[in-house]
């Protein structure tokens, strides 16, 4: 699983930009650690993941 291939299921689910924010927003809060593994999980750079995370613990 890449990030790309994740996020084009959860769009043709027909999750919303707004909604996917509220995913990381609550995965951040309530399992940090999860999170984190879950985006390494998704390949995604080691920048990239402090971004979201950063990101998402703003709300």
């Amino acid at each position: 699983m890449t990030k790309d291939k994740f996020v084009a299921i959860l769009r043709a689910a027909g999750i919303t930009e707004d909604q996917m924010h509220k995913l990381h927003v609550e995965f951040e809060r309530s399992d940090p650690k999860g999170h984190q593994s879950f985006l390494e999980f998704l390949s995604i750079p080691p920048a990239e993941i402090a971004s979201i995370r950063a990101w998402s613990a703003k709300g």
